[in-house]
């Protein structure tokens, strides 16, 4: 189940706390980040402990297009997470709204 960048953009302006991630560089985040916690792609799978206790909540996870987070949702369905959401188009749909 994705995530369109229209309704993330209204949650984070309500205020609400989300488990947003981040799974881009470091670089990348640097230049331009959301407030997401950063779990690079890469990294994602030695970290999944970071994430204890999250497998029953919603997670969104987004990255510059859409295709890292793509592959993000993936791992953590596989590791036993039950809702996570991809932000369709990433960054680049986001700060194009």
């Amino acid at each position: 189940m994705d995530i369109t960048v229209q309704e993330l953009k209204e949650r984070l302006e309500k205020g609400e706390k989300l488990n947003l991630i981040d799974v881009r560089e470091p670089n990348e985040y640097e230049a331009d980040n959301i407030g997401a916690q950063l779990i690079p792609l890469g990294d994602l799978p030695y970290q999944l402990d970071e994430l204890d206790g999250l497998q029953d909540e919603e997670v969104i996870v987004h990255c510059r297009s859409g295709k890292r987070s793509a592959m993000a949702q993936q791992i953590l369905e596989q590791n036993g997470f039950n809702n996570v959401r991809n932000v369709i188009g990433g960054m680049l749909a986001y700060r194009a709204q």
